[in-house]
């Protein structure tokens, strides 16, 4: 994440495990309790090892007794669909690359696609309901809407905003995908899609999507120590946040790779920076407040996909 990390060392989050990025750019760091688009991505970025932390009607005529009907007159044109805010969007769900398709994953084994209507669904989530990152703000579980297949996390002007961790694929290995977008967000509201464990040795985590105070960039940060000269490795993708993208992890025994509609961004084959534990999908909406007024800001979610 650049500037952020999210779980992995810090301390558990008051009622769910949540990863918690730092707020620096281009350095994540371990977090505390609780861490879209351009048509086309961006050369796949190089990984390099940080050394800082959318009724028609018809009309008829009257017929006439003494001779047929005249024919029916054109329908009338319908009436253009009202535009929906922002936090109501249906997401289009065909446009934009995926891994799980460029690279053949196969079935999808489980995640959430978000069609019903309400909170994000117990059984599949941990809604936090804590203080949010370095103890600023809070994650509350009314942060958290959805409908018209999308998750909506707000995150307002005082720093209330929200963080959610899967109860599903809790695993070592695997692939993950997740449609995501935010709105013209303030810099301090950073999204991140982060695999986590907060028992994770060595502040382990795996932050695939992080944005930051730089808004036209996604970070991957793979962290496999909790701090010191080298703690992490990164790579940085310019994307519209805005626009809906496609973010995913690819972690087998022989590395971990990170993508962006489909293309390549980040590779880590060195064994030793391997998680050594199971992991989780979280999403998170972090507040990094620095004294100046916050924009209410949103990060939506149209599904998370898990992949064998």
């Amino acid at each position: 994440m650049g500037a952020l990390s999210l779980t992995g060392c810090g301390p558990a989050p008051t009622t769910n495990g949540a990863a918690d990025p730092s707020s620096a750019d281009g350095a994540s760091a371990p977090a505390t309790p609780g861490p879209t688009d351009t048509a086309t991505a961006s050369p796949a970025a190089t990984a390099s090892s940080s050394q800082t932390p959318a009724a028609e009607g018809t009309t008829e005529a009257t017929p006439v007794t003494s001779a047929p009907a005249p024919p029916a007159a054109p329908a009338p044109a319908a009436a253009p669909a009202a535009a929906q805010p922002a936090s109501q969007a249906l997401a289009t769900t065909g446009d934009g690359a995926q891994a799980a398709t460029a690279f053949g994953w196969g079935p999808v084994l489980t995640g959430d696609e978000f069609s019903y209507t309400g909170a994000p669904d117990r059984t599949k989530w941990s809604v936090y309901n804590s203080a949010g990152h370095a103890g600023k703000g809070l994650r509350s579980p009314q942060a958290w809407s959805v409908a018209n297949g999308v998750a909506t996390v707000s995150g307002d002007a005082a720093g209330t905003t929200g963080g959610m961790s899967a109860k599903f694929a809790e695993q070592r290995y695997g692939r993950w995908e997740t449609r995501m977008k935010t709105n013209a967000r303030d810099p301090k509201y950073h999204p991140v899609l982060i695999l986590n464990n907060n028992s994770a040795p060595n502040c382990a985590e795996i932050d695939y999507a992080e944005g930051s105070s730089v808004t036209s960039v996604m970070r991957f940060f793979l962290h496999y120590a909790c701090g010191g000269a080298d703690f992490q490795t990164t790579a940085a993708t310019p994307v519209d946040g805005t626009q809906w993208h496609n973010y995913a992890v690819e972690w087998t025994p022989d590395g971990i790779s990170g993508y962006v509609d489909g293309v390549k961004t980040f590779t880590d084959t060195n064994p030793a920076h391997q998680p050594s534990t199971v992991m989780k999908q979280t999403v998170q909406l972090d507040w990094f407040p620095d004294g100046s007024a916050t924009k209410p800001s949103q990060m939506q979610v149209d599904w998370v996909r898990v992949y064998k």
